[in-house]
C-alpha cells in the first residue's frame, strides 16, 4: 500500500514536505503523531490523527504515538486565544495510561513485526532538561525572528487580546520541536504528522534536526475537519463525543455518525474507515439511489462502533435505536444494560416511587396516577388504554388493574411507560 496516495483517495493530506512520499518509497519509516493528554480519554477529534498512524502501520511503516505530557504542562497556541489550565504530574500519567488503552484498538502495540507501534511520552526526556541546559542545546539554534513568523504566535501577538501570549506559550514550538530531534536520535523518526494547523510547529522540528545533526526529516499533516455547515467537528450539545463509554455511551457514539449530513458521510467515511476504494464508491452511489435509506451513514456508523467499542456494542446500539423508534421488544429492554437505557431516554420525564409498592405489586392505575404523575387523572389513564394507547416496558396494557411488581423492573430499578406512539415516562424505584 502506498501511504501517500492511499492517504490523497481519502482526503487526508493539506500539507506534505517535497521529498517525504519519495523517503517512504525506499525504506521503512518511523513517524510520529502528537496526541493532546489533557483528558483521560480520547475523543473523536483526536481520530484523524490516530487514523493516520494506522494508515501509516498498515503501509509496512512504525508508528509512535507520542503523549505529550510536558507539552500538555505548556499548552499549544495554536488555534487558541488563550492559554488552558496546566495538569500535574499525577494526572498526565493517569490520562496515558486511559489513553494507552484506547490506542491499542487501532495500532498494533505488542507483535514482534519490525513496525510495532511505539508509545512515548515527552514528559520522560523534557524532565531531563534544566533551564540553562535547554536554551543553550535548542534555544540557541531557532532564532526569534523564526519563531516570530509562525502563524500561531504571529496571530496571538498581533491580536486585540489584551491577554498577549506569555514566554511558556511562546517556547511551545522549541518543546515540540525537541520531540522531533528526541525521537530522530532514539527511533531514526523522520516524519511528523499532524493537523494543518500543527504545520509551523512540525516545521519547527525539521529545522531544529537539521540545525543540530545535519539530518533530513520531514512533514505532513492532514486537514482539520469540520462539518458541511462550518461548525466544529465531533462537538454536540453535550459537548465533545469521547472514545471512553463512561463520558459517551456507545448508544450516543453510534447515533452521532449515524445522524451526520449526507455531504459530512461522504468525506467521513473515507477518514474514518478502513474499507477500500471500491467498496467506498459503490457505497456512495447506492446511497444516491436513495439516500432516505442512509446506507452511508448506517454503514460509517457501524464500522467507526466496531472498531471504537465492539460488534457486541454496535448491536446493543442498533437494539436500542429501534426500542426508541418504534420496533424495540420487551426482550430487547430487559438485556439492555443501565448505561445504554438510560442513553436513549435520556431527557424523558423521570418519576420516582418507594419499592416497598411492588411487595407483592400494584395496579397499572395506582401506580402511574397516584404514586406518580404520568397521568393527571385516572380517568385519563382508562381512556388511553381503552384506545389501546399504553404500553408498560412494551407491552400493551388492557386492563386498568393490571398488577406491576417488582418482576416489571429494568436494571432492578427502572419502569417504561409508554403513552400513545412517542411519550415515554421512567419510573425509577427507590
Amino acid at each position: 500500500m502506498n501511504f501517500v496516495e492511499e492517504l490523497k483517495w481519502r482526503g487526508m493530506i493539506h500539507d506534505i514536505m517535497p521529498g517525504t512520499e519519495e523517503l517512504l518509497g525506499h525504506e521503512i519509516t518511523t513517524a510520529y503523531v502528537g496526541i493532546d493528554p489533557t483528558a483521560d480519554s480520547l475523543h473523536i477529534g483526536h481520530l484523524v490523527s490516530v487514523m493516520m498512524l494506522r494508515h501509516f502501520q498498515r503501509a509496512g511503516h512504525r508508528p509512535i504515538a507520542l503523549l505529550g505530557g510536558a507539552t500538555g504542562m505548556i499548552g499549544d497556541p495554536s488555534g487558541r486565544s488563550s492559554e488552558r489550565n496546566l495538569l500535574d504530574e499525577d494526572e498526565l500519567r493517569h490520562n496515558q495510561e486511559c489513553i494507552r488503552k484506547q490506542l491499542t484498538r487501532f495500532l498494533d502495540f505488542s507483535t514482534d513485526a519490525p513496525n510495532r507501534a511505539i508509545l512515548v511520552n515527552n514528559y520522560d526526556w523534557m524532565k531531563e532538561y534544566s533551564f540553562l541546559g535547554f536554551i543553550r542545546d535548542i534555544g540557541k539554534h531557532i532564532t526569534v525572528n523564526y519563531m516570530m513568523a509562525k502563524d500561531s504566535v504571529r496571530k496571538r501577538i498581533s491580536s486585540d487580546s489584551a491577554q498577549g501570549m506569555s514566554f511558556t506559550e511562546f517556547s511551545y514550538q522549541l518543546v515540540q520541536g525537541t520531540d522531533f530531534l528526541h525521537l530522530y536520535n532514539k527511533f531514526g523518526c523522520k516524519l511528523q504528522m499532524g493537523g494543518s494547523d500543527q504545520w509551523g510547529n512540525i516545521v519547527t522540528g525539521t529545522e531544529l534536526i537539521r540545525r543540530k545533526t545535519g539530518g533530513e526529516a520531514f512533514a505532513l499533516t492532514c486537514p482539520l475537519i469540520t462539518k458541511s455547515d462550518g461548525s466544529k467537528f465531533g462537538k454536540t450539545e453535550t459537548g465533545n463525543v469521547w472514545l471512553d463509554p463512561a463520558r459517551t455511551s456507545p448508544y450516543h457514539f453510534y447515533q452521532f455518525w449515524l445522524n451526520v449530513s449526507d455531504e459530512d458521510a461522504v468525506r467521513y467515511i473515507k477518514i474514518f474507515t478502513l474499507l477500500d476504494r471500491g467498496e467506498i464508491e459503490e457505497l456512495i452511489s447506492s446511497h444516491q439511489k436513495n439516500r432516505q435509506d442512509r446506507l452511508l451513514q448506517k454503514r460509517l456508523a457501524e464500522e467507526i462502533t466496531v472498531m471504537v467499542h465492539s460488534g457486541d456494542e454496535y448491536d446493543a446500539a442498533v437494539e436500542a435505536s429501534q426500542i426508541l423508534f418504534g420496533n424495540g421488544t420487551t426482550g430487547s429492554l430487559q438485556k439492555m444494560e443501565e448505561l445504554t437505557f438510560l442513553s436513549v431516554f435520556e431527557g424523558v420525564p423521570v418519576f420516582d416511587f418507594s419499592r416497598e409498592n411492588l411487595s407483592p405489586g400494584i395496579s397499572v392505575t395506582e401506580l402511574c396516577a397516584e404514586k406518580t404523575k404520568v397521568f393527571d387523572s385516572k380517568s385519563e389513564l382508562r381512556r388511553l388504554i381503552q384506545g389501546g394507547g399504553l404500553s408498560i416496558n412494551k407491552v400493551k396494557i388492557e386492563d386498568p388493574g393490571q398488577v406491576i411488581s417488582s418482576q416489571h423492573l429494568l436494571n432492578g430499578k427502572y419502569i417504561l411507560v409508554q403513552k400513545g406512539r412517542k411519550s415515554y415516562y421512567i419510573l425509577r424505584a427507590l
